[in-house]
C-alpha cells in the first residue's frame, strides 16, 4: 500500500501557516518540528484528528513594557503572592515581596541592557490550557517539560496553575524574560507559537492526556475564535446592555448589509471555500488509500477520516454566519444609519482600546 501521505496536497493540510524565522535559544531543542516521525506517527497523528482530540492552546497574552507593568503582571499570575511562583531553575519564588524582588530584578537586567530600545519589551506572558478535566499535576509537569525545552537556560521564567472556578478550564501562565542571558532578545512569530503548540502536546501525551496541535483548516473550521479582550467586551454588553463594543456595532451592521442581500456569500468568501474544499479532498483521497489497505486497522481509520470529512462544517464566515442569522430569524432590517456623534451620544466611546 501506498502511504497516504503522498495523497497530493495533504502536506499542507497540517502544516502550520508561516509567520516569520523561529527563535533558537541556545542550549533549547526550539526550532524543529515534534510532530514528526514515520508513517506510524502521522497514522496515530490523524486518528487522534478524526477522533477529535483535545486541542491545546498557547497563546501570547501579552507583553511587560517596564518595570511597573512587569511587577503588576507577576502579581497578578502570583494572586498577590498567594500562588507560589516556579522558576526556571526549579526554585520557587514564595509571597508577595518575593514576587516583588523578582520583578525589581529582571527590570534592573532589562534597564542595564545597553542594547535596549525605547519600545523593547521586559517580558513575554503565554497561556497554556487545556479542557476541564485534565489532571492538573500531569498538566504541570508537561508544561515544566515545555518551557526547559523551549527556553532552556537562556531566557529565565516563571509559571503558575490556575483553576479558580469549577467548570473553568485549567491553564497556565507562563512569564518569559524577554532578555536572554547572553544578551538575546525573545520576539517570538507565528512560527514559535506553532512549534510551541506543538511541544506541549507532545509532552502531554507523553503523560498520558490526548492532546493536538492542529490549524484550524485541519479539523475543517474556518471561523477564527474570537479574541480574549472581544469577548469580554461581548459579554459585558449583553450582560448589561450598554457601551456596544465598536467592533461588535462594525460587525452587526456589516452583518445586516449582507442580511439584505439574503445572507449570500460574497467574493472574498472564496477563497476560504477553496481551501476548505482542498482539505476535504485530500482527506479523502487520504481515507481511499486507508481503505485499500490489506490492514484492517488501516480500513477502519479510513472509514473514520470519511465520517470526519462528512461531519465537517460548512466553510462559512462569521459575517456570512450572522447575516443568515438575522434572515432566518426574520428580523427586520432597517437602512444603515451613517454614525455621528450625536447618535453615539455624549463623551467618547469608552469600547475604543478595550
Amino acid at each position: 500500500m501506498s502511504d497516504f501521505r503522498d495523497v497530493g496536497g495533504f502536506d499542507q493540510v497540517w502544516r502550520a501557516p508561516a509567520g516569520g524565522r523561529k527563535i533558537i535559544a541556545k542550549g533549547s531543542v526550539l526550532g524543529g518540528p515534534t510532530s514528526g516521525g514515520g508513517e506510524a506517527d502521522a497514522k496515530a497523528k490523524l486518528a487522534r484528528v478524526v477522533q477529535k482530540a483535545p486541542e491545546v492552546m498557547v497563546k501570547i497574552t501579552g507583553k511587560t513594557k517596564d518595570g511597573e507593568h512587569l511587577g503588576a503582571h507577576l502579581d497578578y499570575i502570583s494572586r498577590k503572592g498567594e500562588l507560589d511562583l516556579e522558576q526556571s531553575d526549579g526554585a520557587f519564588v514564595h509571597g508577595r515581596d518575593g514576587v516583588k524582588e523578582l520583578a525589581l530584578d529582571w527590570a534592573a537586567s532589562g534597564e542595564s541592557d545597553s542594547r535596549r530600545r525605547a519600545n523593547s519589551t521586559m517580558s513575554v506572558s503565554i497561556v497554556l490550557s487545556m479542557p476541564v478535566g485534565t489532571d492538573p499535576e500531569r498538566m504541570k509537569d508537561a508544561v515544566r517539560a515545555f518551557a526547559r525545552a523551549e527556553f532552556g537556560e537562556t531566557y529565565p521564567y516563571v509559571f503558575a496553575f490556575h483553576q479558580d472556578a469549577k467548570g473553568e478550564q485549567p491553564h497556565v501562565h507562563l512569564s518569559v524574560r524577554s532578555l536572554g542571558v547572553g544578551g538575546e532578545r525573545l520576539n517570538p512569530k507565528k512560527a514559535d507559537l506553532a512549534d510551541w503548540r506543538e511541544r506541549f502536546a507532545s509532552e502531554l501525551r507523553g503523560r498520558g492526556i490526548e492532546a493536538e496541535a492542529t490549524p484550524r483548516r485541519a479539523r475543517g473550521i474556518t471561523q477564527k475564535p474570537e479574541r480574549t479582550p472581544v469577548r469580554k467586551a461581548r459579554e459585558r454588553f449583553e450582560r448589561t446592555g450598554q457601551n456596544e463594543p465598536r467592533v461588535l456595532r462594525e460587525a452587526r451592521r456589516e452583518a445586516e448589509s449582507l442580511a439584505r442581500s439574503g445572507g449570500k456569500a460574497q467574493p472574498w468568501d472564496d477563497s476560504m471555500r477553496q481551501r476548505q474544499a482542498q482539505v476535504r479532498s485530500s482527506y479523502r483521497a487520504a481515507a481511499k488509500v486507508l481503505e485499500a489497505s490489506v490492514d484492517p486497522r488501516d480500513q477502519a481509520l479510513g472509514r473514520s477520516v470519511e465520517a470526519f470529512v462528512k461531519a465537517m462544517p460548512a466553510p462559512v464566515s462569521r459575517r456570512v454566519t450572522l447575516a443568515r442569522t438575522l434572515v432566518e430569524g426574520g428580523k427586520q432590517i432597517e437602512p444603515a444609519k451613517a454614525v455621528t456623534e450625536k447618535s453615539r451620544g455624549p463623551g467618547k466611546d469608552r469600547s475604543r482600546g478595550r
